[in-house]
């Protein structure tokens, strides 16, 4: 017994640091917990991912600055003059990096109005790709070259957010020159029966096919119409070239 008595009493100038660091161990262990039953939590609730993660990454820091604190308080320094210091030099480490605060106010408000979410396919800040997280400063992207982007939050705030995953339908605009010594009427019989052919364009909203521009040297015909979102490369790429085919075969007249 006075072996384990003596042997505490040789630690004992160090109980305080024992104490601080044991205290940063488990809750540290204890952050991790509470984070992950978060995420759990939210999960079950049906919470966008994006929101749950950025949730989930905020809640970390802020527990690891409590549990920071409360082991600095085991060795002895005084929490109310420590929060004053932090106070102190928050607001200059603020203005050094007003740029990161920006970027996490903005990440707030890309979590609260929700313009964007996981899995998403949008345009902002001159990129695009589909959303993979926002997080704390950040936003990646994934590209459909195969890139991860990461872009900061307040550009994609500052800048106009396009989302292509929002509606399920889209619509295509072509425009389609041709000479003035063509037939206008058979050129729209033959674009119109294209796009009764094509089995991806809607019937609803109608398709639409007119004369737009009267050219120095040619006749510009727009083509409006809407398809499902999955179906958008394929008619986009598609109509176009049969369009071209169709124009390259000769005209047929009729009568004797």
């Amino acid at each position: 017994m006075d072996q384990i008595i003596g042997f505490f009493e040789t630690f004992h100038p160090f109980r305080h640091l024992l104490f601080a660091i044991l205290i940063l161990v488990l809750g540290h262990g204890l952050i991790k917990f509470v984070t992950h039953w978060i995420e759990r939590a939210m999960t079950r609730a049906q919470v966008e991912p994006t929101v749950t993660r950025f949730v989930s990454h905020v809640s970390y820091f802020i527990l690891l600055i409590v549990v920071a604190i409360i082991a600095l308080g085991q060795l002895g320094i005084q929490t109310t003059s420590l929060l004053a210091m932090l106070s102190a030099a928050g607001l200059a480490i603020g203005l050094a990096l007003q740029g990161s605060l920006t970027n996490f106010a903005a990440g707030l408000l890309l979590i609260l109005f929700r313009p964007i979410k996981q899995g998403d396919f949008i345009r902002a800040a001159g990129v695009e790709g589909t959303v993979q997280e926002v997080q704390m400063l950040t936003t990646t992207l994934h590209s459909v070259d195969n890139l991860l982007l990461t872009v900061p939050n307040s550009r994609i705030m500052q800048d106009t957010i396009t989302n292509y995953s929002v509606t399920p339908t889209r619509r295509i605009q072509l425009t389609v020159g041709v000479s003035y010594d063509d037939d206008l009427q058979q050129v729209k019989h033959v674009l119109a029966a294209l796009i009764a052919e094509e089995p991806c364009i809607l019937k609803e909203p109608a398709p639409f096919i007119g004369v737009s521009t009267l050219g120095a040297s040619n006749i510009d015909f727009m083509i409006q119409v809407w398809v499902q979102r999955a179906d958008f490369r394929q008619v986009r790429f598609g109509l176009p070239e049969k369009i071209k085919l169709a124009f390259d075969q000769p005209v047929r007249c009729s009568g004797g």
